[in-house]
């Protein structure tokens, strides 16, 4: 893959209603968005999907209230129940395929299926719920695949910690990639997809073996 650049215009990405691939594409790469329950991973896959995305979406019940943990999440109405799928067209004829995994526990038998042929993942973080996250980056750094967190900054969220105290409280290897998000802004969204692809290409270059 070629370097990746800091931005993507508005204008080079084709609308939701153009759902053929552009000519230029050339590397197609499958990526997973993961991350906790509630965390935004549907939300950011809307934010940049060219084409429109496909989401596998159902209503909360009371029946689910007592399986999964709603604590920080309390105004969520719906969950995703198998995956999010989107597409974005970076520079360089990089095609991002985006497949947003389900946040619950109960739903990891989906995980080995809908990871099968990724290359990387990005890992969504509420900030306003650090420990969350913990057993969706376990699974992810089983599973072998490199990724980048990208913490999705809310509204209400408390004042910001250090990049030292985040990379500690989530145990981060020194060269994994860490940035601040809206996942409810495109540019924001493309620009912590960009620094996972960045990753990827910087680990498949000769030197980095």
């Amino acid at each position: 893959m070629a370097s990746a650049t800091s931005s993507v215009p508005s204008a080079s990405v084709p609308g939701p209603d153009a759902p053929h691939l552009p000519d230029t594409a050339r590397d197609l790469v499958k990526i997973l968005i993961t991350g906790p329950f509630g965390v935004g991973k549907t939300t950011l896959i809307d934010s940049v999907s060219e084409i429109r995305p496909l989401h596998t979406e159902e209503r909360l019940t009371e029946a689910s209230a007592q399986v999964d943990d709603l604590e920080g999440v309390r105004e969520k109405t719906t969950t995703t129940v198998a995956i999010d799928f989107g597409r974005i067209s970076l520079p360089h004829g990089i095609v991002l395929y985006l497949f947003g995994t389900p946040g619950q526990e109960r739903f990891r038998p989906l995980w080995d299926d809908i990871a099968y042929g990724a290359l990387g993942a990005l890992v969504l973080v509420d900030s306003r719920r650090v420990d969350a996250s913990f057993d969706v980056l376990g699974l992810v750094e089983e599973s072998g695949l490199p990724y980048a967190v990208a913490f999705n900054v809310f509204p209400d969220a408390p004042r910001q910690h250090s990049e030292e105290q985040l990379r500690r409280a989530l145990d981060l290897e020194a060269g994994t990639p860490m940035v601040a998000c809206d996942a409810r802004e495109r540019n924001s969204s493309v620009d912590a997809l960009l620094a996972l692809v960045q990753h990827l290409i910087d680990r498949d270059r000769p030197e980095s073996r």
